[in-house]
C-alpha cells in the first residue's frame, strides 16, 4: 500500500492544525471570531486555504481549524504575527483551556472528496528514543492496515523552533471505522508498548463526509456544514441528476444494447461530474444561508432551510411523477 511511505512526505507545503474547546453557549461568538481570523490570514503571503470543523459527537465542544501555507517560513510568519496574537487575545474568553496546535511540514493531503475522517495524533517522544518510535510507528501502521476503512498515514517530524512533538496523521473512510481502530485491543497493546518511547500523546479527529462538495469562501473550505445538512443537499442535487440521466443517456444505452454494468458506470461518471462541477456549486450558493455555520445561527434558520430542501424534494418527485407516469 502507498501508506507505507510515511517517513519522508513530499512537497514543501506547511499546515497547522489548531484545536480549541469552546465554552458552552459561546459557539456563535466563536464562529464570528474565527471568521475574522480567516479573513486576516488570507492577507498573508503563502496562504493557500483554511478548513474549520465543528465538534463531532462526543468531541467535547472541540473545534478543529486547519491552515495551509505554501512554505514553513510563511506559515511561521503567520503564527508569530502581531495580528494573530491580537486575535488570540480577543478570543481567549471564548476558549475552555489553552488552544493546541500541531505543525506539519511537507506531505500533500488527498483531495477533499477522498478525506472521510482524519485523526491527528501528537506524540511527545522521549529524547534518544526517536528511532525506536519510528520502528514502533511502522508496527502500528502494519496493524492499522488490517482494519476496515483504513486509507493511509503520514508521519511528521518535529519542526525546530516551532514544535517539539512528532505528529502522526491517518485516515479512515468513516467515523465508525476510525473509532473501531481507536478502541481496538490491538491499538491498546501498541500504546502500552509505546510508553517506553513517548511520555504522552493527544488525539484529534478531523473530518467531513462530503467536504469536497461544500466549499465556501475564496477557494478555501470554510466551516463545513453538519453531515445531516450535507446529506440532504446532496440528495437534492443527486435525485434530479440521476433521473434525467436515466431518461436520456440510460434510455439510449439500453436501446443500443449496451450491458447494464457499462451503462451504470457511465451514469455514475456523468452524475458525479455534474454534481461536482455544476450543481453543487449552484446549490451551495442558493442554500448558503443555511449551510454555512457562521450564517445559520438560529433554530429558525435550521428549520427553514430543512423545510425548503424537503419542499424541493417534493417538487422534484411531483415533476418526475407527472412526466414519467
Amino acid at each position: 500500500m502507498g501508506a507505507r511511505a510515511i517517513r519522508a512526505p513530499a512537497g514543501d507545503g506547511a499546515t497547522v492544525v489548531t484545536s480549541q474547546k469552546v465554552r458552552e453557549g459561546r459557539d456563535d461568538e466563536y464562529q464570528r471570531w474565527q471568521q475574522r481570523t480567516n479573513q486576516t490570514v488570507r492577507a498573508f503571503a503563502g496562504f493557500e486555504g483554511t478548513e474549520m470543523y465543528p465538534p463531532g459527537v462526543g468531541d467535547e465542544r472541540e473545534w478543529v481549524v486547519v491552515f495551509r501555507f505554501s512554505r514553513i517560513d510563511l506559515l511561521t510568519d503567520w503564527l508569530e504575527s502581531g495580528e494573530r496574537r491580537e486575535l488570540l487575545a480577543q478570543g481567549r474568553p471564548l476558549f475552555d483551556g489553552t488552544p493546541t496546535q500541531e505543525v506539519l511540514v511537507g506531505g500533500a493531503p488527498p483531495p477533499a472528496k477522498e478525506e472521510a475522517v482524519t485523526a491527528v495524533i501528537s506524540h511527545n517522544v522521549r529524547p534518544g528514543r526517536e528511532e525506536d518510535f519510528i520502528r514502533w510507528q511502522d508496527k502500528a501502521l502494519r496493524a492499522q492496515e488490517r482494519y476496515a476503512g483504513f486509507m493511509g498515514t503520514e508521519l511528521f517530524k518535529p519542526v525546530e523552533g516551532i514544535q517539539d512533538n512528532w505528529v502522526v496523521v491517518f485516515r479512515f473512510d468513516t467515523h465508525e471505522h476510525l473509532d473501531d481502530w481507536l478502541a481496538s485491543g490491538a491499538r491498546e497493546k501498541l500504546l502500552e508498548e509505546g510508553q517506553d518511547y513517548f511520555s504522552s500523546y493527544d488525539v484529534r479527529k478531523v473530518g467531513s463526509a462530503f467536504s469536497g462538495w461544500f466549499r465556501f469562501g475564496e477557494g478555501a473550505d470554510e466551516a463545513a456544514p453538519p453531515n445531516w445538512k450535507q446529506a440532504m443537499t446532496v440528495v437534492l442535487a443527486l435525485y434530479p441528476t440521476v433521473m434525467v440521466l436515466n431518461l436520456t443517456v440510460g434510455y439510449e444505452l439500453d436501446n443500443i444494447g449496451w450491458p447494464g454494468y457499462i451503462g451504470l458506470f457511465i451514469g455514475n461518471v456523468l452524475s458525479v461530474s455534474i454534481l461536482t462541477w455544476l450543481l453543487m456549486p449552484l446549490v451551495n450558493r442558493a442554500l448558503a444561508f443555511w449551510l454555512v455555520p457562521g450564517r445559520a445561527r438560529t433554530a429558525r434558520i435550521h428549520v427553514a432551510g430543512a423545510v425548503l430542501v424537503m419542499l424541493c424534494w417534493a417538487l422534484c418527485i411531483l415533476v418526475f411523477g407527472l412526466t414519467t407516469g
